[in-house]
């Protein structure tokens, strides 16, 4: 059976979008592993999947699965990047759309054509940060939920980060029985950081959308940054707005269509 899919990118964390409310497939861990390999498949970092949804006030249903194929509870720059396939596929002619996810709904925004907006909800940030020993010593980090689980870390240098090995150390650690993608931040002053993202099931990103919100998010709680930051990331920039406690985030930042075509399912 041939799918038809398109390959888009945020801020180059590069995805595979099925629509499955006018197709049909059964995905399994198996193959999504065979079409993400960058050799022999598609390549990508998450499969994106746009479906019926199953609660009314929704207009889809959205699912993410992470290049190694297990499931992920959310991603920003997908969300990004599903708000423009649905435009661009003429799927909806609402220019928001509520996609509905494992861990509730969130609300994207089409700014212009390739510019979006996605309200990501209530960031739940932890109130203090823990120390975590490992085998390279102890390493004090935030835990923030963005539907997804997320672990910050702030560090004097970006550049110097053991991004590769202690981000796999840490999002199989004992701490974060799911898993957990693992931030490194630098901030730069009070509106500005940069980040780099050790996803779990991935690796390290060109971006993280809702790494961006976690890194944003906890620099506020811990009184390093303001309401309004933006969040240099190896791909590219995102503004990150959050009111604080109690109040949604806002994510703005490119959705970017690559090509599309037809795969073996």
């Amino acid at each position: 059976m041939k799918l038809e899919f398109t390959k888009m990118h945020g801020l180059g964390n590069d995805f595979l979008v099925l629509d499955l409310v006018t197709q049909t497939a059964e995905l399994t861990p198996a193959l999504v592993q065979q079409w993400s390999n960058r050799n022999t498949g598609v390549g990508f970092d998450q499969l994106l999947t746009l479906e019926p949804p199953t609660v009314p006030d929704a207009d889809f249903w959205w699912g993410i699965y992470n290049a190694d194929g297990t499931h992920a509870e959310q991603c920003g720059n997908g969300a990004r990047c599903m708000a423009k396939f649905i435009a661009e596929q003429k799927l909806s002619p609402k220019p928001s759309i509520r996609l509905q996810t494992p861990k509730g709904i969130i609300e994207t925004q089409l700014d212009s054509v390739d510019m979006v907006t996605v309200n990501m909800g209530q960031p739940q940030p932890e109130a203090e940060q823990i120390t975590i020993t490992t085998s390279t010593g102890d390493v004090q980090l935030l835990r923030v939920s963005m539907g997804n689980p997320h672990a910050v870390i702030f560090v004097d240098n970006i550049h110097h980060a053991p991004v590769a090995t202690l981000g796999a150390e840490l999002t199989g650690h004992s701490e974060f029985p799911e898993g957990a993608n693992i931030g490194f931040c630098q901030v730069i002053d009070r509106g500005f950081v940069r980040l780099r993202v050790f996803e779990r099931g991935v690796g390290e990103t060109q971006a993280c959308g809702s790494g961006a919100c976690a890194a944003a998010t906890a620099g506020q709680v811990l009184g390093h940054l303001g309401q309004r930051v933006k969040v240099s990331l190896p791909g590219g920039k995102l503004k990150i707005a959050w009111p604080g406690p109690g109040q949604d985030l806002l994510m703005t930042g490119p959705a970017t269509t690559v090509y599309s075509g037809t795969i073996d399912a």
